[in-house]
């Protein structure tokens, strides 16, 4: 059996057990893909380069294990692995913080929000910073900045020091727990937060793999804005004068646009369309009566 079959075969088991997907892959070939790959050290090298390798019985049977592990336990591969890529980027992750996968990922990566930046932007905050994948990143795309990583869950600061130290960023990062935006000062030039945004009715019928997470990572109230209320109401006090603010809300552009009927933003367009994120000066907050 050679690698590219063995995926098919594993893609196809996937299929039968109809396990869910969306932590880094949409379909049962990718996920199949990624677990075979990594299980066989493979990943550096990319599928292409590998199709065709001869893969012995016992790391067949090490894959198949890992993929009955998958499909028994429905926990995300990533937490399976205890990595997560992001951009091309590596990432230790566990179940104390959420599977890195958030769209700003891909903002910072192709520099869409540069030209809401200048040359005096120095002060970064992720907040609701998780395994602090969006930290890491920020510092990677500005070499100049220093970024400050926040979170309520003092288990995901535990796992956003793996990775601040693990890619030798612990001089620009520094870690804070905070519940909103309570313990941090400012004032920063840029604000990244993907937040628990998540409304109570899809919180009710996420499958198991989303359930696997922690539910404060998620779950944003009955409109998915609780948090992003506050966010909001409070960011500009911790702002420069012409800071910005980057946010996901995932599907519930929606819910947010009826919260927030005379602000104005900017929607940046992914590869998940223009309604995931979105860009909001401080100047708009603070004309709309939010501050």
């Amino acid at each position: 059996m050679t690698v590219i079959e063995l995926i098919e075969a594993m893609s196809a088991r996937l299929e039968q057990a109809g396990v869910s997907f969306g932590h880094g892959t949409t379909n049962a070939f990718d996920e199949a893909a990624w677990l075979v790959l990594w299980k066989l050290r493979l990943m550096e090298q990319g599928l292409n380069a590998v199709a065709e390798t001869p893969v012995a019985d016992a790391q067949r049977a090490d894959v198949e294990a890992l993929v009955e592990e998958r499909i028994a336990t429905r926990k995300p591969a990533a937490y399976l692995m205890k990595e997560a890529w992001l951009q091309g980027v590596p990432f230790y992750v566990d179940e104390r913080a959420i599977v890195p996968r958030s769209f700003i990922a891909e903002l910072l990566a192709d520099a869409t929000i540069d030209p809401w930046l200048s040359d005096a932007t120095r002060r970064v905050l992720d907040l609701c910073t998780g395994n602090g994948s969006l930290a890491v990143l920020a510092a990677l795309a500005w070499p100049e900045v220093e970024v400050d990583a926040a979170d309520l869950s003092p288990e995901a600061l535990e796992v956003a020091r793996i990775n601040v130290e693990r890619h030798g960023l612990g001089e620009r990062i520094t870690l804070l727990e905070s519940d909103g935006l309570s313990a941090v000062q400012g004032p920063y030039d840029l604000i990244l937060c993907n937040p628990p945004y998540v409304n109570s009715a899809s919180m009710a019928a996420l499958p198991d793999e989303y359930r696997a997470e922690p539910e404060l990572a998620l779950a944003g109230g009955a409109d998915g804005m609780d948090f992003v209320r506050d966010l909001l109401r409070d960011a500009p006090a911790r702002m420069s004068e012409h800071a910005v603010l980057v946010l996901e809300i995932g599907n519930e552009r929606e819910h947010f646009e009826a919260a927030f009927p005379a602000l104005e933003v900017v929607w940046l367009e992914t590869s998940a369309g223009e309604d995931q994120t979105l860009l909001v000066t401080r100047e708009a907050l603070v004309n709309g009566g939010l501050a």
